[in-house]
């Protein structure tokens, strides 16, 4: 299975503009800039993109974990905080911190559940950066 997305810039990088746009149609002519990358404005930037695939990988992750072992969440929320180092451009690390309601089991057990999702999603996977979580038990 592969999975695209496409990017579009125009102009030079402090005032140019660009947009993203996805097969799924989620982005679609997203608009991105040098503004909404380092500074405030309407629109997206890659660094939030990965914040949110993150997030969202990580939380199925703890999902598919507690399903293996029988167990069915009432909720879980997580927030990915992406570290950006302004100086060096590059993401020095991803704090995951997650909240969930899931009956049948303790703290410890969900604690142990976040540490090996946040181990093993797809995404922690493919990413070389210092990964680390956060547990709210419920």
């Amino acid at each position: 299975m592969k999975r695209t997305a496409k990017a579009h810039w125009t102009g030079d990088l402090k005032t140019g503009a660009g947009t993203l746009s996805t097969p799924s149609t989620i982005l679609d002519n997203t608009q991105y800039s040098f503004k909404t990358r380092f500074e405030s404005g309407a629109g997206t930037n890659p660094e939030e993109l990965l914040a949110a695939a993150h997030a969202g990988c990580f939380t199925m992750a703890v999902g598919a974990i507690l399903t293996a072992k029988g167990i069915v969440a009432e909720s879980l929320d997580t927030e990915a905080i992406l570290d950006l180092d302004m100086q060096k451009l590059e993401v020095t690390a991803i704090h995951l911190v997650i909240s969930g309601k899931v009956p049948g089991i303790t703290a410890e057990e969900f604690e142990a559940v976040v540490k090996d999702a946040e181990k093993n999603c797809i995404i922690s996977k493919a990413l070389q950066v210092p990964i680390s979580s956060e547990a709210t038990f419920l």
